[in-house]
């Protein structure tokens, strides 16, 4: 433990009111601090403890200091953004072009991939998690809701007919998406209770974007997230089947890892892109 001359020295403070300032400040606690012997000062058991909460007030303090300070400064520096590839391409690109155009020094960069990123292994500030989050020690804001549904092309279901319970697919064209279904099993509700339907399907492709174009082709029947389709759904070009049988919707969150000293960047960010992904009528 540094001793008075030490402690001045570093305070930029004589040793003489180095002391006299802990002996008041053992006068007010009623405690003694330090152990004192002609070759050495050491903390006693309550100095220790006392020394332990300081420490601990000072970086709250400095924690809420810098958390203020994120709020109202400017955002930039590289902002680091995942999600998976679909929604990456139809939600957050969109939005994330008319957040860079309102903070000019910020930059981003965009981890599209479909699967779950860690943020502090890959450097990512903000990240979309679509389903209930196993990561307790993130951060989230809930920014929407997806569901699980099956769909084909009008002119599929005109030539094949509409299955009307799970069981049904067993007589249908399957087109399975081993990025979504890697086992082939599809998830249903009946009756309030979780079914699980083994598809055989005709074509197994491995991404989504493939799956829809398929179905487009009216070559069968294929099961994704709703969002994915949206667009096509509600053009008219696909059609959604045993919507009374679908899974509970799951959830869609903003994650990410600061805590109370989260940056300006991503504190804009998370507000905008939850405003914005909590009014999209694809994702209720």
């Amino acid at each position: 433990m540094a001793g008075p001359p030490r402690a001045a020295r570093n305070l930029n403070m004589s040793p003489p009111a180095v002391t006299r300032t802990i002996s008041m400040l053992e006068d007010q606690l009623g405690v003694r601090l330090f152990v004192r012997t002609t070759r050495s000062v050491m903390l006693t058991d309550s100095g220790r403890r006392f020394l332990e909460d300081a420490k601990r007030i000072l970086l709250d303090l400095e924690e809420a200091e810098r958390a203020a300070v994120g709020s109202y400064a400017e955002p930039k520096g590289m902002l680091n953004i995942t999600a998976s590839v679909l929604f990456g391409r139809m939600f957050i690109t969109p939005l994330l072009a008319e957040f860079l155009n309102q903070y000019p020094q910020l930059r981003a960069r965009t981890l599209y991939v479909d699967r779950i990123v860690n943020l502090i292994d890959e450097g990512v500030d903000v990240g979309i998690r679509i389903g209930h989050l196993q990561d307790s020690s993130l951060m989230a804001v809930r920014c929407g809701s997806i569901r699980q549904i099956v769909f084909a092309s009008p002119d599929y279901l005109e030539k094949e007919g509409e299955p009307e319970t799970p069981k049904d697919l067993e007589a249908h064209t399957i087109i399975n998406s081993t990025a979504l279904c890697p086992s082939g099993h599809w998830d249903f509700h009946t009756q309030g209770k979780p079914q699980e339907i083994r598809v055989e399907p005709r074509v197994s492709m491995n991404t989504n974007d493939a799956v829809i174009e398929m179905a487009l082709q009216g070559q069968g029947l294929a099961r994704l997230l709703s969002y994915q389709v949206a667009p096509h759904v509600a053009a008219g070009s696909l059609r959604t089947v045993l919507t009374s049988f679908e899974p509970p919707p799951s959830p869609i969150h903003l994650v990410h890892q600061e805590g109370q000293m989260v940056s300006a960047k991503v504190r804009a960010f998370v507000d905008s892109a939850a405003k914005r992904l909590k009014q999209d009528a694809h994702l209720e």
